[in-house]
């Protein structure tokens, strides 16, 4: 845990006491501060309680003598509305934070040139996460991975010389962050998403812009440029005098890191290098693969990180649940499980790194729905619908061969059988539902995990080695 003693002798309202609601009031106890604890659902409330907070409806409290809202990055900020308790820190003059916020507190106070790497854009960016983490623990690094990808940031160790923060961000947690100053700041890239949350895409990445444009002083901003906004903020960032490394899968560049034939490239000056191959790493596949492995090498060489110890890395790196994850193979079909594909433009990454797909999709829809993967439908042999989206999707799919399958069981029983008698050589079972899973499942991690089981019920799969 990471006491937060920028609080001490003061008191703290934290709204929201899921996960990282709970260990922000531990962490600001456990630093000097009295905490308060709220949240609108009363179970919360009942587990702060039982855990030694005081508890109470922060409508009735006067917020004269709160020095600060500590609010959980699901609980709204502005869009489509901000939380009452917002509205009662703005009124009060209070500010309102989240926890990342107090770590950076922390971090400045007692270690500010300890290494923070922090991760943030609408796809990849778990996966870049756990591949850095994976990168600095065979580099050495007592390494401390976080935030976004699921261990809140509090329940991490302190910060200190030799030992590495790695932490994903949300635009939730970068909103909530208003000092964020990581050391190396990466943005991989933006597409349409959270727009509920952020009015706009312009604000939401304008958010997004804050993690890199707030890297420290003698710091790298790591920007993906293979989007108009990222282009812009990179030329952004530029202007202000802050150091950008720029990063391409799609086009060379004359100075930045690229991709190339399998190959990620220095160029700089005039001159060009070779950093390391990704030929033949399974859990790096597609393009969008080597986008967060290029972004991944660029933070480990901006750590000093050896090529050697990079592509050892790469190559010893097991992948991401959920998240591209092979969970078995059966005779020809392999079964990939991306569970955590939840929009289209997270789908259309795994839709483009196979050729014969028994995709699996269907969920809770978004906005947009499938309409932009019509270019991946030739890749299709046969679609699998589940959930509220099914009859949507039927539509969009139009002549593709699918069926509505309604259920994950009955879907992977069913592509399972036409994969293998498909009699095609490198057959895929695809989950890859371009939708949340809150339709049927709490969260993307419990319908991969389902996948995964029924995969490895099916006669003869075998692991994937």
């Amino acid at each position: 845990m990471i006491p937060v003693t920028s609080f001490a002798g003061k008191t703290v309202a934290v709204f929201g006491l899921g996960g990282s609601g709970l260990a922000s009031c531990h962490a600001l106890k456990a630093g000097g501060a009295e905490v308060i604890a709220a949240d609108d659902n009363a179970d919360n409330v009942a587990k702060a309680a039982q855990a030694g907070f005081v508890t109470a409806d922060l409508r009735t409290m006067s917020w004269a003598s709160f020095a600060a809202l500590v609010l959980a990055p699901g609980v709204p900020l502005t869009h489509p509305a901000p939380h009452w308790s917002v509205l009662k820190a703005r009124e009060a003059g209070c500010e309102v934070i989240g926890d990342i916020e107090l770590f950076c507190r922390e971090r400045r106070r007692h270690a500010p040139d300890a290494p923070f790497v922090a991760i943030t854009g609408t796809n990849g960016k778990s996966t870049t996460t756990a591949l850095i983490a994976h990168l600095t623990k065979v580099a050495g690094y007592d390494t401390q991975m976080g935030g976004n990808i699921g261990t809140a940031i509090l329940s991490l160790e302190p910060p200190r010389m030799g030992r590495v923060h790695v932490i994903e961000m949300s635009s939730y947690q970068i909103d909530l962050t208003p000092s964020l100053d990581p050391s190396v700041g990466i943005l991989l890239n933006v597409s349409e998403d959270h727009i509920d949350r952020h009015g706009t895409i312009a604000h939401y990445a304008a958010v997004k812009e804050r993690l890199v444009a707030g890297v420290q002083a003698g710091g790298t901003a790591i920007v993906g440029v293979d989007d108009g906004f990222c282009r812009d903020i990179a030329d952004r960032l530029d202007r202000a005098g802050k150091k950008v490394e720029r990063i391409s899968v799609r086009n060379p560049l004359a100075s930045g890191i690229y991709v190339e034939h399998g190959t990620i490239v220095r160029a700089s000056g005039g001159a060009r290098s070779e950093v390391a191959a990704l030929g033949g790493i399974g859990s790096l596949r597609g393009q969008h693969n080597a986008q967060n492995a290029a972004c991944a090498a660029a933070a480990a060489l901006a750590m000093g990180i050896s090529l050697d110890v990079l592509q050892n890395g790469l190559r010893s790196f097991p992948g991401l649940a959920h998240r591209m994850e092979q969970v078995g193979r059966r005779g020809n079909a392999l079964f990939v499980n991306d569970s955590k594909g939840t929009n289209a433009d997270a789908t259309a990454h795994a839709l483009s790194s196979f050729a014969d797909i028994f995709w699996i999709a269907g969920g809770k829809p978004k906005a947009g729905g499938i309409t932009g993967l019509t270019g991946f439908f030739p890749r299709i042999r046969k679609a699998y619908l589940i959930g509220e989206a099914a009859q949507e999707f039927s539509g969009t799919l139009g002549t593709v061969a699918h069926e509505i399958s309604q259920t994950l069981d009955v879907a992977v029983e069913h592509a399972a059988r036409d994969a293998e008698a498909s009699g095609l050589a490198d057959a895929v079972v695809l989950l890859s539902p371009a939708c949340a899973s809150f339709d049927q499942y709490r969260n993307f991690e419990i319908r991969g995990t389902k996948f995964r089981e029924l995969v490895q019920a099916l006669p003869g799969v075998k692991p994937v080695v």
